[in-house]
């Protein structure tokens, strides 16, 4: 027992100690995406969409050494347009080009490196690189009632931006969806799955 409270000891001393010397920040983000449906099988044709993202962000730094964690909680809209009246299965039934709208809310956990040790210049200019999962619950669609969609997505990031003057960081990041986002009812395994490109503004303060 004795041997474990000295254990439990060391480990909150050593994280006391990290989140000391950590930074943490936090600010708005805007975004705008352009985002596509990848089918298991080219059917239909399907087209990109433009949509935007808002939301929250935040950013753990460790000094020296320039890596870190950022997360956040965003809406994003996701989706694509379905070209559905290419095969008779449902253009029998009405269905032409389909707008699919997925509105997400999304939570990213990431790892981050910074380039901070650049004699000064990082004060006005720091790159930086990014990767990691992102989570996100399914807030509401569009009711194409030829689709059935699942309750969340779990994609995997990368990225790379540069922050500027130390407040203002712009960053591109590419999304690939690891599960599936909707599927037709007719056929069972006609699914498709998010792919997200993403470019966003953040301040932090």
């Amino acid at each position: 027992m004795r041997k474990l409270i000295i254990c439990l000891a060391f480990v909150a001393a050593a994280f006391s100690g990290l989140n000391l010397s950590a930074q943490f920040r936090y600010g708005p983000m805007v975004g705008l995406t352009v985002t596509d449906l990848k089918f298991k099988q080219d059917l239909i044709s399907v087209d990109k969409s433009v949509g935007f993202s808002a939301g929250v962000a935040t950013e753990l730094m460790f000094p020296g050494i320039g890596f870190g964690v950022d997360a956040g909680l965003f809406y994003e809209q996701r989706g694509a347009t379905l070209n559905l009246g290419e095969k008779e299965v449902w253009s029998s039934q009405g269905f032409g080009r389909e707008r699919s709208y997925l509105h997400y809310l999304e939570i990213p956990v990431h790892l981050r490196f910074k380039w901070t040790r650049m004699n000064g210049l990082e004060d006005y200019i720091a790159p930086f690189v990014f990767g990691g999962p992102s989570f996100s619950i399914l807030m509401g669609h569009s009711h194409v009632k030829a689709l059935q969609y699942a309750g969340g997505d779990v994609g995997m990031t990368v990225g790379g931006g540069f922050e500027l003057f130390r407040n203002w960081q712009v960053m591109c990041s590419y999304t690939w969806g690891l599960v599936y986002a909707e599927k037709t009812k007719l056929l069972d395994d006609f699914s498709a799955k998010n792919r997200t490109l993403n470019v966003r503004v953040v301040y932090l303060f």
